[in-house]
C-alpha cells in the first residue's frame, strides 16, 4: 500500500511492504524501516485509526525519520555486519551488476529486476564493499527478500 504523507511541511512517500505480527516493513522516501506496533499505555488491541489531519497533527511533533544504521530482513538470515539492499516488491532478479569484494558509491545500480512486467534497477543506498550476494539470476524474491549486503 502507497502513500503520500506532508508532515510540517515535509514529504514523505511510504509504502507498506510487508506486516506480520506486530511488525510492519516499510518504506518512507525509499528508506526501510522495521515498524512495531504495540499497545498504549491505555490498553487496546487494535491500532487506531484515526482521519488524517488528526495523524498529520499527532505526527507534527515527530522528528523527521532517519534511516535505521541496520536493516532486519524478514527472512531467514539478518544481514551480515552491513547494510542489505532489499527486493522492493516481488519479482525476478535479471542480473547482478556486482561482484563480492567490489566497491560501490551510493545510488549505483547493484542489479535488475524484473516486477510487473517492467525492468527496476535496484540501486543501493550506502557506499561501501559487497560483502554478500544472497540471489542469482532467475531468483524469485519476494518484498524486503535481501539480495546484498553491502559493508
Amino acid at each position: 500500500m502507497n502513500y503520500h504523507l506532508t508532515i510540517n511541511g515535509k514529504d514523505f512517500d511510504v509504502t507498506i511492504a510487508s506486516f506480520t505480527g506486530t511488525t510492519a516493513r516499510v518504506l518512507v522516501n525509499g528508506n526501510p524501516y522495521d515498524v512495531r506496533i504495540g499497545q498504549t499505555a491505555g490498553g487496546g488491541s487494535a491500532p487506531e485509526v484515526r482521519p488524517v489531519a488528526a495523524v498529520q497533527e499527532a505526527a507534527a511533533s515527530l522528528p523527521t525519520p532517519q534511516p535505521a544504521a541496520t536493516v532486519t530482513a524478514v527472512q531467514d538470515e539478518p544481514p551480515a555486519e552491513g547494510e542489505a539492499v532489499l527486493a522492493p516488491m516481488p519479482g525476478l532478479i535479471l542480473e547482478i551488476k556486482v561482484k563480492v569484494g567490489q566497491l560501490v558509491v551510493a545510488g549505483e545500480t547493484v542489479a535488475v529486476m524484473e516486477a510487473m512486467k517492467m525492468e527496476n534497477n535496484l540501486v543501493t543506498h550506502v557506499a561501501g564493499t559487497v560483502k554478500d550476494i544472497r540471489v542469482e539470476k532467475g531468483t524469485e524474491v519476494s518484498t524486503g527478500d535481501v539480495i546484498l549486503v553491502i559493508g
